[in-house]
């Protein structure tokens, strides 16, 4: 039994030398962090020169600690028809705001008067109220006054109404010919990006004469012919053609009363384009 155990116990020269080696290493391992800590003694901060790169760092990424409040957003007297977008923001205005209201102005549109400034897009009132009191809009010289007549008037007639270039005019005479002309210039409020404040800057410029406007026979009138109308959708118009093939010709506005589909509002709209032979 003794024999066994010491077969098991016994190393050999090389066993030997190994098991030194481990636990030289060990030792080393253990001893290393007092060494470190012996020959590395920690450095005391510098309090002044801390507080000298505080201040280098807060000159160079904002203002200095003691100097005065600048406040966020400066407010100046501006007009509003020649102000960048740029200037727009130093007031406070957001770059989309900014944006909307350099478009407007690039179409052609102006604003006469303050409160003009009201009826943009986007433009709270709290924003309004703010930048009021620093409005300006010189008082341009009185120009002589031009009235164009819608129904007659080409592509280069109606770019001298101020207020309208030609992507506007183009607009304007695309809805004519599908409307067959305007009984009234507030008809010109349906044409595509024509809003409040576009009408009533050209409002004073334009007129309607009703007597030019072209006039639709109800009773030979095909569908092809009828579709154009914007006051009518398809199954409006079809409605218009199937009950003339039903019940024969129109004798006037009662008759069309009788279509399910089309209210008052519409047969109002469409009664002056109207003609019954």
């Amino acid at each position: 039994m003794k024999t066994q155990l010491k077969d098991h116990l016994a190393l050999t020269k090389k066993e030997w030398n190994g098991t030194v080696v481990l636990l030289v290493l060990i030792a080393l391992v253990l001893a290393a962090p007092y060494a470190y800590q012996w020959y590395h003694k920690d450095n005391t901060i510098n309090v002044t020169v801390f507080n000298n790169a505080i201040a280098a760092l807060n000159n160079a990424n904002r203002r200095p600690l003691n100097a005065p409040e600048t406040p966020r957003n400066v407010l100046f007297k501006f007009d509003p028809n020649t102000i960048t977008a740029g200037g727009w923001q130093k007031l406070g205005i957001t770059a989309k705001q900014a944006a909307v209201i350099k478009n407007y102005t690039a179409k052609g549109g102006r604003f006469r008067k303050a409160a003009d400034l009201q009826k943009i897009y986007g433009l709270t009132k709290v924003d309004y109220a703010r930048l009021a009191p620093f409005i300006i809009i010189p008082q341009s010289r009185a120009k002589p006054s031009i009235v164009i007549e819608l129904n007659a008037a080409d592509s280069s007639a109606l770019t001298k109404i101020e207020g309208i270039g030609p992507a506007y005019a183009k607009r304007i005479l695309y809805y004519r010919q599908r409307l067959g002309g305007f009984v009234n210039k507030e008809q010109l409020k349906e044409v595509f990006g024509m809003d409040d404040l576009k009408y009533d800057e050209i409002k004073n410029q334009v007129r309607a004469d009703a007597g030019r406007i072209r006039k639709i026979n109800i009773n030979t009138v095909t569908f092809d012919k009828l579709r154009p109308m914007p006051y009518l959708n398809y199954k409006q118009v079809n409605a218009i053609i199937e009950y003339r093939n039903q019940h024969g010709d129109y004798i006037s506005m009662r008759d069309l009363e009788n279509i399910a589909i089309i209210d008052a509002d519409i047969l109002r709209k469409i009664g002056p384009y109207l003609i019954y032979k």
